[in-house]
């Protein structure tokens, strides 16, 4: 079911129509930069819907837009970056651990405008009983994940087709790590893909699809699984990939890259639109050598 739905759903054709907003107001401006600026201008880590002024055919002048950009320019610690086999790995750090990873999680399936979306469930202000990140003697806690096309980091110049953001936050639930797994094609499909619903494509591929499918039942945990629990990884202090450009974020970077179907990757791509911010040059982001 997974892939019939998938397929059929990623891959409808773009309404000639007029679409909808948030608020619901009808926008008739369908030239190709406007659809453009329509699927990049929403916030992963909110994904509401909500248009701005920024797009990711532009990433490398957003902090000219605004002065609450400004980050984006001058931060000295922002993401994403390339990394290198030949610099090492993490050597200085204990490798992440996951607490409560492995039971099912519910929250809403949706699509962040670039790409699937997944937002876990919670008592309202409370984060404490969402699975657990721990590292470096801090506690986080998943708030949701999404994915973005092409993948944001590079290892040796070689970018993945996509990349999947698992964010977490702390018990007052205000970001403060990231991790990063690379996702590309192979032959077997992916556990993790596998038990999700049909992709909810992005706003502009298909307006008669439910922009959010509430109660989905998942297990983060097969998605770690997938890259070795994080065994091997980079780490480096870092940013949000999309505008503000908040600092004060902790990536982790897991070596291994994810494998999927074709059929599987086809179906995810078809749910996705270009959502890649142009890489940072490294600076003050201490990759590997400390939080």
């Amino acid at each position: 079911m997974f892939l019939s739905l998938l397929l059929a759903t990623s891959f409808a054709a773009r309404s000639v129509l007029s679409c909808a907003d948030h608020t619901g107001h009808q926008r008739g401006d369908l030239s190709p930069r406007s659809l453009v600026q329509k699927r990049a201008n929403v916030s992963p880590t909110n994904p509401s819907y909500i248009h701005t002024d920024w797009a990711y055919d532009a990433s490398y002048n957003w902090g000219a837009i605004r002065p609450e950009y400004a980050t984006c320019q001058t931060g000295t610690q922002q993401s994403p970056i390339a990394l290198s086999l030949a610099s090492g790995l993490s050597p200085r750090h204990r490798r992440p651990s996951f607490a409560n990873y492995d039971r099912a999680v519910v929250g809403n399936w949706t699509n962040w405008g670039n790409g699937p979306a997944f937002n876990l469930e919670h008592p309202e202000d409370d984060y404490t009983s969402l699975p657990q990140l721990r590292f470096d003697n801090q506690t986080a806690y998943l708030k949701g994940w999404h994915i973005h096309a092409p993948a944001e980091h590079t290892v040796d110049g070689d970018r993945s087709r996509a990349e999947m953001h698992l964010v977490h936050v702390n018990d007052e639930g205000h970001e403060v790590a990231v991790l990063a797994i690379r996702i590309d094609p192979d032959t077997a499909p992916s556990p993790f893909l596998t038990q999700l619903p049909a992709l909810v494509p992005f706003p502009t591929r298909n307006e008669d699809a439910p922009r959010v499918v509430p109660d989905v039942s998942m297990n983060v945990g097969l998605a770690l699984d997938g890259v070795d629990r994080f065994r091997a990884f980079w780490t480096y202090r870092g940013s949000f990939t999309t505008p503000p450009c908040r600092e004060g974020i902790r990536w982790f970077v897991a070596r291994p890259v994810a494998r999927t179907s074709v059929e599987q990757m086809r179906a995810l791509l078809g749910a996705c639109t270009f959502s890649a911010r142009v890489q940072q040059r490294v600076w003050l982001q201490g990759v590997n050598n400390g939080a």
